[in-house]
C-alpha cells in the first residue's frame, strides 16, 4: 500500500498546486518559463501515475477486503462512469450546458468516477485509490466554484448542440473503455459479456 499512497501523494500533490498555491505556481513560471514548467509538471504526473498503477497492481495481488459490495452496485457504478465521462467531455468541449452550468465539469466527472468505484469495489486499496480521487475532486471543485464566485465568473452559456457533441463524445469514450479498454488495461470487464 505504501507505493500506491506515494504515488497518490506525488499526482495529487502536483494536480493540486494551481488549486492551493497559484501564487507560488505563477512565481515558479515567471522564473524559470512555462516549458520547464510543463516539464517538471508532465515528470510529476507520469512518475505518480506510474506508483499508482504499480501500488494498485500490488494492492489487487493481496487484496484487503474491507466489504463486500453487493452486485447491483457493478450496473449502479456503470451508469455513473457513463455519466462521468460526459462531464470528463464536457471540460474539454466548448459552449456546452454542463460546463455553463457547472463551471468545472472535470472536477464533477472526476467523483462520479471515484464514488461509482467506491461503492463497487470493497478491497482496501480501492477504498484508498478512490477514496483519496473522491475527497481531492470534491476539495478542487469547492475551491474553484468559491475562486469564480469571489472573482464574478461566469461560465459561457451552453447551447444544445455542443452538448448533443458533449454527450456523444462522453458516450463514444465510455463505450470504448466500457467494453474494451478497461478490460486489457484493468484486467476487469466492467460489463460481464
Amino acid at each position: 500500500m505504501l507505493i500506491l499512497l506515494l504515488g497518490l501523494a506525488i499526482f495529487l500533490t502536483n494536480h493540486s498546486v494551481r488549486l492551493a498555491a497559484p501564487g507560488w505556481r505563477e512565481g515558479f513560471i515567471a522564473e524559470y518559463g512555462e516549458k520547464t514548467w510543463k516539464l517538471l509538471y508532465s515528470l510529476f504526473a507520469v512518475v505518480g501515475l506510474v506508483l499508482i498503477v504499480y501500488g494498485y497492481g500490488l494492492s489487487r495481488a493481496d487484496p484487503v477486503f474491507v466489504w463486500n459490495p453487493p452486485l447491483a452496485t457493478r450496473h449502479v457504478a456503470v451508469l455513473f462512469v457513463w455519466l462521468a465521462f460526459i462531464l470528463l467531455a464536457a471540460a474539454h468541449i466548448k459552449g456546452n450546458h454542463f460546463k455553463a452550468k457547472l463551471g468545472h465539469p472535470m472536477y464533477a466527472g472526476v467523483k462520479l468516477w471515484a464514488f461509482a468505484h467506491l461503492i463497487a469495489n470493497g478491497r482496501l486499496g480501492d477504498i484508498l485509490l478512490f477514496g483519496t480521487f473522491l475527497i481531492w475532486a470534491i476539495a478542487g471543485f469547492n475551491i474553484c466554484r468559491r475562486r469564480d464566485r469571489l472573482a464574478g465568473v461566469v461560465p459561457p452559456a451552453g447551447n444544445n448542440r455542443q452538448t448533443v457533441i458533449t454527450v456523444v463524445a462522453g458516450t463514444v469514450a465510455w463505450a470504448l473503455f466500457t467494453f474494451w479498454l478497461h478490460r486489457v488495461l484493468i484486467g476487469v470487464p466492467p460489463i460481464a459479456m
